[in-house]
């Protein structure tokens, strides 16, 4: 794959997210609008019934405000993924639903454990620490931006506010870190120069010819002559006697 192949915009790159988006709306709009209540239908810890919210609780929110909250950078953290690591987004938004669920559903507390904010902090995390890992100085820049955004976010791992689920926070932040790990095929690598090939010879660099012993830069190199390969060939004429 080809290195500009890894940054190149498509309209799955804002079709994707926007769909996201708007099935976690319709399903609170049907919540609403008929009177359902999907919220048993989360993650509830350590019970069987409870794994079923490892895929559906993702798509289900308590209010209104709480769908806000999500709504935004869900938005912009998939849209990012899908821009800046689209070989692999598919792989990081499924499987980070499921792991994250799963982890959340182990070490969660005995109750109902709702919302995206789960998958957000796997894209929180996967984006920050691959971006470090790998580099590349676009993917540092995004792992600068996301800092910057949403560094705020970490507290919320810890149970410093009752009603949220800040152990399904933890859990997407645990599953980014290892996705970050685990993801290194089809990333894009740094630029790699002549001279850090492990096959550099400073010798052949034509560059570094225009220096002598002491560092002296050389303008004009003087043409390089090998004696072997000097060729003299002579021409011999018949001189005409005049009459």
């Amino acid at each position: 794959m080809k290195q500009n192949k890894h940054f190149e915009y498509t309209t799955g790159v804002i079709a994707y997210p926007i769909l996201f988006v708007l099935i976690i709306w319709l399903v609170f709009w049907f919540e609403v609008r008929f009177g359902f209540k999907f919220s048993k239908f989360g993650v509830y810890p350590q019970t069987l019934s409870g794994l079923r919210g490892v895929v559906l609780s993702p798509f289900l929110h308590g209010d209104i405000q709480h769908l806000y909250h999500n709504t935004i950078p869900l938005f912009v953290l998939s849209m990012a993924l899908f821009y800046f690591y689209k070989p692999i987004a598919w792989k990081v938004l499924f499987w980070g639903i499921f792991i994250s669920g799963f982890l959340t559903w182990c070490i969660g507390r005995p109750s109902y454990h709702i919302g995206a904010s789960g998958l957000i902090y796997v894209l929180v995390s996967f984006t920050f620490f691959k971006g470090v890992f790998a580099k590349h100085y676009r993917l540092i820049a995004l792992s600068l931006l996301v800092v910057f955004l949403y560094g705020s976010m970490i507290w919320y791992t810890l149970p410093i506010e009752e009603g949220i689920s800040w152990e399904g926070h933890l859990s997407g932040l645990i599953t980014g870190l290892l996705f970050a790990l685990i993801f290194k095929k089809h990333i894009a690598k740094p630029k790699k120069y002549v001279w850090e090939d492990e096959h550099y010879n400073e010798d052949d660099d034509p560059f570094l010819k225009h220096f002598d012993e002491d560092g002296n830069f050389i303008e004009h190199l003087e043409p390089e002559i090998e004696l072997d390969e000097l060729k003299i060939i002579y021409t011999f004429k018949e001189k005409k006697e005049s009459s």
